[in-house]
């Protein structure tokens, strides 16, 4: 019995040998890694499809109403489906025959960018950009008054917020993190510097001012928003009526899919680089 103990012994050091020889464990002591989720081959880059739209991708920057890079976005890149790069390509064709050019601010958007402003919007104590985005309103009711969801229409590649610029454009001079905050509904002059027309605020406003239609917002304000929205229009998007800034092509490419591929170029298929 003992002999065969120690043969069983030896039969199990030689396969532990074998194994240290054969180099570390296989992969079940780590958590395997998961590549990075892919776009479907009907997204693209926009500026594929409409080189000369301009890009001020927000959510790659500190610029915007969490102060930090969002979670998802590692390129400044507007990527869209396909339908929705071309209607885009047409509104910009009839815009610079009238010496306007689009921007637009942020397109398709990953779930875990969602999950990022979620977390933010239930963090109560930072506050550090209320001055300029929120202004007006307490930030426990962000999500009580629609601000903030779980989930977002640009998660579906099919949504963008965008604005007009006038050519020839200025560039928008880069924010520096701590500068002091205007709020968005301040005059042009007075709020942040960007180069697109006076629509009466700036982009991602948490107030009632942004909404495309409010009374309190008229003349060139009222016309600007007017041409944009007039504009998408005629290429079939319809405008959020909340946000001036914001435009859902329809009928959507994926109506029910809420994606969370990271905001690169290497999210996208091949062919449409």
């Amino acid at each position: 019995m003992r002999r065969l103990r120690t043969a069983a012994a030896a039969a199990l050091l030689a396969t532990a040998l074998v194994t240290l020889a054969a180099g570390p464990a296989p992969a079940a002591a780590h958590p395997p890694h998961r590549p990075a989720p892919k776009a479907p081959a009907e997204f693209v880059a926009l500026q594929d499809v409409a080189p000369t739209i301009r890009q001020e991708i927000r959510y790659h920057t500190p610029h915007n109403f969490v102060g930090e890079p969002i979670d998802g976005y590692r390129e400044p890149l507007c990527i869209v489906t396909e339908d929705t790069a071309e209607a885009l390509a047409k509104a910009q064709r009839s815009l610079l025959k009238r010496g306007y050019t689009l921007k637009v601010y942020d397109c398709y958007r990953p779930q875990r960018a969602v999950d990022h402003f979620v977390r933010w919007a239930e963090d109560l104590d930072d506050q550090k950009m209320k001055a300029e985005f929120y202004p007006r309103v307490e930030k426990n009711r962000l999500f009580a008054d629609g601000y903030i969801a779980e989930k977002s229409g640009h998660s579906r590649g099919s949504t963008v917020d965008l604005t007009l610029v006038k050519l020839p454009a200025a560039p928008t001079r880069p924010y520096v993190p701590g500068e002091p905050l205007k709020p968005c509904y301040a005059p042009k002059d007075q709020r942040f510097p960007d180069n697109s027309v006076d629509t009466g605020t700036g982009f991602d406003c948490f107030d009632t001012l942004a909404h495309t239609d409010d009374p309190r917002v008229t003349g060139t304000q009222r016309a600007n928003r007017q041409l944009l929205k007039t504009t998408l229009e005629r290429q079939g998007f319809t405008n959020l009526p909340e946000e001036w800034w914001h435009f859902t092509h329809k009928p959507e490419t994926f109506p029910d899919t809420y994606f969370d591929f990271p905001v690169s170029r290497r999210s996208l298929a091949p062919h449409h680089h």
